[in-house]
């Protein structure tokens, strides 16, 4: 689909999304350390079933999330680079951080279960182990197969990788007046009220009923998670599918609570009562709640999106009625909270792939201590999260050898 130039609005409150999900994840993940149904690489003595309620609201939009973001990112990249810069880019992004992570950080958590599970090997002993690895295109795109081999938390840049790659030719090869068409039906397609909720919720209902959620993934579906992408996508593209959004909100909202309150008691009850997987069962209570879940997570990512662009729509009222507005109503803060945004977005995918790492370091330690979950979930937290921080700072972003091995840009 051949983007318009120069038909939308960057949005910055997107970056913004972007840089709170890749925080909460040192928050999400130090929490499964403790939760009584996860298998986490180390896993506190005693846990808890609050962890998963908990995560069940984080897990509905935070991933999803991130992969609509992305996709609205590829648009833009799309549009300025053509098919072949996005392609040489997103490798270079993407490709680059992830063999790297793969091969310097990924083995450290493995090998943190290997030993909690009365492992006696060195790391370096390990390595031989995870390395021993095959190809298997059944899982595409997770091809590289092995015993203790894993892609980890960077299932989510294998994804992204993969999705781009498929998007690039598509983009390329398909007819510019096709792609005007197909933007004028969307358009057309979501002016009654309530139906840019619907039309796109029930593509994600059906993979998520029908092939179910994977439980690695952020309890998504890898195609749903493409869905997601191509939204993403397609709501940079064409303006009015905005509109829509920002106009639908408060309806998106209600529908959220209405169908994650009805869907995710039904889910955790399959398990319960008749010992099926609620992921991947083939029964009609477990369907239905993982459509309704589905259906769930993109009116939540309306309901977000739509009222923070209703905010965003308020402040040139605000401005104009000021004696000493600029006009300027998306202005970035200045000073210190400018640097500080500034600072964060550019770190976005570092501060992605360092993180785990840290949290399983920690956590295993911290484990060890005779202290009450509250207390060695907090420790976690802010030791991960300090050492997340210290790792990017001064590991990654001071030379161009280690910003280009971990996707960032050039610093100027």
């Amino acid at each position: 689909m051949t983007p318009r130039s120069g038909t939308a609005e960057r949005r910055p409150e997107l970056d913004a999304i972007r840089v709170l999900v890749v925080a909460g994840l040192v928050f999400f993940h130090s929490a499964l350390v403790f939760d009584t149904r996860d298998d986490y690489y180390v896993k506190n003595a005693a846990t808890t079933e609050v962890t998963t309620y908990l995560a069940g609201l984080a897990v509905l939009w935070a991933m999803p999330m991130l992969f609509l973001v992305s996709g609205v990112g590829a648009w833009y990249s799309l549009r300025r680079r053509g098919a072949g810069g996005f392609t040489v880019e997103r490798l270079r992004r993407l490709g680059v951080p992830l063999l790297f992570a793969t091969v310097v950080l990924l083995p450290l958590p493995q090998w943190l279960r290997r030993l909690g599970e009365g492992g006696r090997e060195s790391y370096a002993e390990f390595l031989p182990f995870f390395f021993d690895v095959r190809l298997d295109l059944a899982d595409f795109p997770f091809v590289v197969r092995g015993e203790y081999f894993e892609s980890g938390h960077l299932w989510f840049v294998v994804l992204l990788l993969a999705f781009s790659l498929l998007l690039a030719p598509l983009v390329r090869w398909f007819p510019r007046g096709a792609a005007r068409r197909v933007r004028e039906a969307l358009a057309a397609a979501v002016r009654a009220r309530g139906l840019v909720l619907v039309l796109p919720a029930i593509p994600l209902a059906l993979v998520s009923a029908l092939h179910g959620l994977e439980e690695g993934f952020a309890a998504w579906s890898r195609w749903a998670y493409l869905l997601f992408f191509l939204y993403g996508y397609a709501l940079a593209a064409e303006p009015r599918l905005r509109e829509a959004m920002r106009r639908d909100a408060i309806w998106a909202a209600a529908a959220t609570v209405v169908l994650f309150g009805i869907g995710m008691p039904v889910f955790l009850a399959v398990g319960e009562t008749t010992g099926a997987d609620p992921f991947t069962a083939m029964i009609p209570a477990a369907m239905g709640a993982r459509a309704m879940y589905g259906a769930a997570g993109w009116c939540c990512l309306v309901a977000i999106l739509g009222l923070l662009d209703r905010r965003r729509a308020r402040r040139p009222a605000v401005a104009a009625s000021s004696p000493a507005s600029s006009g300027q109503a998306t202005a970035a803060p200045p000073g210190r909270t400018r640097r500080v945004y500034a600072y964060l977005a550019a770190a976005a995918l570092p501060l992605y792939i360092l993180h785990q790492p840290a949290v399983v370091a920690v956590a295993y330690q911290v484990v060890r201590w005779d202290a009450p979950i509250p207390v060695k979930y907090l420790v976690i937290v802010a030791a991960a999260g300090a050492l997340t921080l210290a790792a990017y700072d001064l590991l990654v972003r001071r030379t161009r050898v280690t910003r280009f091995l971990f996707g960032m840009r050039p610093a100027r």
